[in-house]
């Protein structure tokens, strides 16, 4: 097996783990045994625990932001827009229960604030992303703005964490997209009221 499909395999099997023991830390010795290597095989491909969980999070940065110029290049409107972003990461939580532990900062206790860091960083990202969406609709027309975008974008981020967050504290029994077109619904007509 090369090196790169090794660290592949390693990433899925910690995913994996992330996601059959909600609320359990995993150690590196059962990570060994998942994979089915040594404990010195394991940081022959990685250093530490804290860079496998960082490889967990460059790839869910990878998947979602790609989508997200994906949506960008798709959508015109500002409201599309959100929708599709949070669509996006609520279902990529959804399908991707290990990833959630991760988003919902479970994964994380105990871990080095580098790695608590780059989860600001991800979140943060997003925030500004949609702050920029919600800017640029506003000067083009779209909708009328009824707050600020840093505020609008903080309560729209904000709704899909508690969504995620829920989902992890269910043990992923409340699946985050689960009546998701009311609450958008709600949403929108709160916050993209018809340009004039």
């Amino acid at each position: 097996m090369s090196r790169s499909d090794r660290r592949q395999q390693i990433l899925e099997a910690f995913a994996l783990m992330l996601e059959q023991s909600p609320g359990s830390r995993i150690t590196t010795a059962a990570l060994a045994r998942q994979v089915g290597v040594s404990e010195a095989a394991l940081y022959r491909h990685f250093p530490s625990k804290a860079k496998m969980i960082e490889g967990l999070i460059e790839f869910m940065e990878a998947s979602i932001f790609t989508r997200i110029t994906r949506i960008l290049d798709e959508e015109a409107a500002a409201e599309g827009r959100c929708r599709n972003l949070l669509w996006l990461l609520l279902t990529f939580a959804e399908r991707n229960p290990g990833f959630a532990r991760l988003l919902a900062g479970d994964a994380l206790q105990g871990e080095t604030e580098r790695l608590r860091l780059r989860m600001r960083q991800f979140f943060d990202r997003l925030e500004t992303q949609l702050r920029q969406i919600l800017r640029e609709g506003g000067a083009r027309g779209d909708f009328q703005e009824q707050a600020p975008p840093h505020a609008s974008a903080s309560l729209l981020l904000a709704v899909a964490e508690g969504r995620i967050n829920q989902f992890v504290r269910s043990e992923f029994k409340i699946k985050p997209t689960v009546d998701w077109t009311s609450h958008w619904s709600t949403l929108s007509n709160a916050m993209f009221r018809a340009g004039v």
